[in-house]
């Protein structure tokens, strides 16, 4: 049930952080892994990381921000790898700022991003998927997508977005047999957070004050929904969206 021999997986931002948990977890149900992205030297030594613990895994390069080199990459990992069966829509950035300071380029560097961009690679693997018989898209949403921030506007606007936009694709690709999900990361520690810990003052006791788990998460806390939404156990479920929070959006 959860067998991913032979499938093939394309993960954007998938050399570090969320995306290379989720890597790893796939890898090690059997898929072969394409992790894109920008950074070439980061992706060689997650592929490494990958390969220690027995995983397929090779590196495509893509530039978010360019549907060209959405489709480019898509396509050709594709070909290489004979099929495509498994998206995640992992890459994003955020620009912490108040609203009345933000550029308009601040917006749209976030939005497309995190948002325009996983439309186009969905857009882009839907062909592949269909040939294959079905697939699965998993996108990387937040608890942004549900709750506000002062400093994050554009940040909660293109998670909300990714929230609405995979259940329309999620209605639209039933009949495809391709199911679209949601993941919804509570603070997890990554890059990005650290960054979000030394630009917003208290927000590390803030955090464990309000998990349950009292702790933040880890990267690799991602390999097993990874798993499930990717697998034949998930068949049954599209449209969701799966709080992976250690409990921070059910408390009060």
């Amino acid at each position: 049930m959860f067998d991913l021999t032979g499938r093939v997986a394309f993960i954007t931002g998938g050399n570090g952080g969320i995306g290379l948990g989720m890597a790893k977890g796939l890898a090690a149900a059997g898929a072969s892994v394409v992790i894109a992205g920008r950074n070439k030297a980061k992706a060689k030594t997650a592929l490494a990381e990958i390969a220690a613990l027995g995983g397929r895994a090779e590196f495509a390069e893509l530039d978010v921000l360019q549907e060209a080199s959405c489709k480019q990459a898509i396509d050709g990992a594709a070909k290489r790898c004979g099929r495509l069966d498994i998206l995640v829509n992992n890459a994003g950035t955020s620009i912490r700022k108040p609203p009345q300071e933000l550029s308009a380029h601040d917006w749209h560097q976030v939005m497309d991003t995190n948002l325009t961009a996983a439309f186009l690679c969905a857009q882009a693997a839907y062909p592949h998927m269909v040939k294959a018989g079905g697939g699965k898209i998993i996108n990387i949403g937040s608890m942004m997508s549900v709750f506000a921030s002062s400093y994050a506007a554009p940040y909660a606007a293109s998670k909300g977005g990714i929230v609405q936009m995979a259940r329309a694709l999620a209605v639209a690709w039933a009949k495809d047999n391709i199911q679209v999900n949601i993941v919804l990361p509570g603070w997890i520690d990554t890059e990005l957070t650290r960054t979000a810990r030394e630009q917003v003052p208290g927000l590390h006791d803030k955090v464990l004050g309000r998990t349950p788990a009292q702790r933040w998460g880890k990267p690799e806390d991602f390999a097993g929904i990874a798993v499930f939404l990717a697998s034949p156990a998930s068949d049954f479920i599209t449209g969701a969206a799966i709080a992976v929070d250690g409990g921070y959006s059910v408390q009060a």
